[in-house]
């Protein structure tokens, strides 16, 4: 009997400080005990964000954006989702100005908001950044097999099909997407400076790729392809569901499926605990890898519905694989297989880079969960030769792989989005809070406009949210669900910020 009053007042404690916040003196102490390695200078942090940004969105999503949403109008849907990450990306950059620490919008909201609001939103990204690196698995797949069917070699079905995709019977799973995880920790383990000289020669590779689809590809546009540039309402089948299409709201639509694709920058603000100068480097390559990528993006939509017919990435018409690496497929088609060799290479190993910024991303913010007690202490742990969260990395890329290995791409996808928005929705939210809070903080970065920006921010992303699929609104909120139970049950437990009240 004692000892259940004994819990249940604790715990009544424990329910009456959910909103408790982490001090900035606490932030300042965790940056001097930084123990990793600052290495990253603002155009390497520049290049994880193009890095992150470059990657399924251009490469593989512009087939499904096309002919499940939007057709040619699929240049509006990245433009609409274009401006609602520069509000997120200002709110982003005057916090990383404000508290230069791992863990983005996580530790942002912990430090205004409180810790309940924070561990939603970590949770948030948690679904975000693994949804988000299990999609750039599966994309690589694609590539990576279209790549070896460029030289004549096929693996079999059953060996790069998910068992919901696999036609065939008995077993099934995508090998090449499980490996690719597992090599992309064994890079990351040997240290971030590494990681990030990998990363920036990958960049290079993969931008110039995407100049030459954009310089190539316009040779080759058919504008009547274009035309009706915005298709009249239609319901298309996507696997077994039938699903409305194109019109204003595809365009929508479209702009809600592809978001995932801008979680770069966010991921710019994870690698803060590695910059040699935060305050100043992380504003400038949010802002910069968005506002390139969002051209890019643009551009190759424009040339890829340009070149071939939306219709044409149906996956059960005339070019079923079209839609699994669909800028490969248009240079094929337009008789230029030469340039399909010089895409398919550059897309595959582009799309490392991608899947690499992704879990570098998930496992920094960890780490701060993990520092602060949210999650248990292995996930901070610091490899002492490497000094980088090792083991963090192998949990992370093991659940990656196995579930990339075994999941669709449109499940994957849509989730990521989810966590993006929700996440971005948070952060404009917190970013208002504080400035009416504690305006007297510093900040090398202040968002311009900031309330007009803030609502604007949190009302694009709440409307973009709406127009998902229920099924992912469904699971996604199963998994918000899941977190809170998570925190009753461990988490509010174990924060440090608790035990200290």
């Amino acid at each position: 009997m004692l000892e259940f009053l004994y819990f249940r007042g604790n715990y009544s404690f424990y329910m009456a400080n959910i909103w408790l916040k982490k001090p900035m003196s606490a932030y300042h102490d965790d940056i001097k005990n930084n123990k990793m390695k600052q290495v990253l200078g603002k155009w390497s942090l520049t290049a994880i964000g193009i890095g992150a940004i470059i990657g399924g969105g251009i490469f593989v999503l512009t087939g499904t954006g096309a002919y499940y949403h939007a057709g040619p109008a699929l240049a509006l849907s990245f433009v609409i989702a274009g401006i609602a990450c520069v509000f997120a990306a200002l709110c982003y950059s005057e916090f990383a100005s404000i508290l230069p620490v791992e863990g983005s919008a996580y530790a942002y909201a912990y430090g205004t908001v409180g810790e309940i609001f924070a561990w939603i939103i970590g949770w948030g990204l948690i679904l975000e950044y693994a949804m988000g690196s299990m999609t750039v698995a599966v994309s690589w797949s694609g590539y990576f097999n279209k790549m070896l069917h460029l030289f004549g070699i096929t693996l079999p079905a059953y060996l790069t099909s998910d068992p919901a995709s696999y036609t065939g019977n008995g077993f099934s799973m995508n090998l090449p997407a499980f490996l690719i995880v597992l090599f992309v920790i064994s890079l990351l383990v040997k240290g971030t400076s590494n990681a990030a000289k990998a990363n920036n020669i990958l960049v290079v590779m993969k931008v110039s790729a995407v100049l030459f689809v954009i310089i190539a590809g316009a040779f080759f546009i058919n504008q009547e392809n274009w035309h009706p540039f915005i298709p009249d309402p239609a319901k298309v089948l996507e696997g077994d569901k039938v699903k409305e299409a194109y019109g204003i709201k595809g365009i929508i639509s479209g702009a809600a499926a592809i978001f995932f694709a801008y979680v770069g920058f966010d991921a710019v603000s994870t690698q803060a605990g590695e910059a040699i100068n935060p305050k100043k480097d992380v504003p400038f390559a949010i802002i910069t890898s968005l506002l390139v990528c969002t051209v890019l993006y643009i551009l190759v939509s424009l040339v890829l519905t340009g070149m071939m017919h939306y219709s044409d990435f149906n996956p059960a018409g005339k070019y079923p694989d079209a839609i699994k690496a669909p800028v490969a497929y248009a240079f094929d088609i337009a008789g230029q297989k030469w340039a399909g060799y010089i895409i398919t290479i550059a897309a595959t190993l582009g799309l490392i880079s991608v899947l690499m910024v992704m879990i570098m991303g998930q496992s920094r913010i960890f780490m701060g969960m993990s520092k602060d007690g949210l999650i248990p202490k292995v996930f901070s742990d610091l490899n002492t030769k490497t000094v980088t969260p090792q083991k963090n990395l192998m949990i992370i890329g093991l659940v990656i792989a196995v579930v990339a290995a075994f999941t669709p791409i449109s499940k994957l996808s849509e989730m990521t989005s989810f966590g993006t928005l929700f996440a971005f929705t948070m952060v404009c939210i917190a970013v208002w809070l504080l400035r009416v809070k504690e305006p007297q903080l510093e900040r090398t970065f202040k968002v311009p406009f900031l309330p007009i920006v803030a609502v604007l921010g949190i009302a694009i992303n709440l409307f973009l949210i709406s127009q998902l699929s229920n099924e992912a609104k469904f699971i996604s909120l199963g998994w918000l669900a899941l977190g809170l139970l998570i925190y009753f049950v461990y988490s509010v437990k174990n924060s440090k910020l608790q035990k200290k009240s």
